[in-house]
């Protein structure tokens, strides 16, 4: 994903900035997807790896990248306090 869709992105729940998970984070969330204990919002586990996420400003939630391809919706976001388990 390029940076200009990136300035046109923005987290759909408050509309705020996003930026590109730096890889050892989104190494933790393939990391908690493998022992299958990353969940999105909604409960759903996660089951297969992703590529790349974007944080929400305020560090929250992630939004998986899935074959270059942003999943925006508000329930597939990941809330990130989980990667503290």
């Amino acid at each position: 994903m390029n940076q200009d869709l990136l300035d046109l992105l923005v987290c759909p729940e408050d509309h705020s900035r996003l930026h590109f998970a730096d890889p050892p984070i989104v190494h933790k969330l393939n990391a908690a997807i493998a022992a299958g204990k990353l969940k999105n919002r909604v409960g759903a586990a996660l089951s297969s790896p992703i590529e790349a996420a974007l944080v929400r400003v305020d560090g929250k939630l992630a939004y998986p990248v899935i074959a270059d391809i942003p999943h925006m919706l508000i329930d597939e976001a990941i809330p990130l306090d989980q990667l503290s388990l």
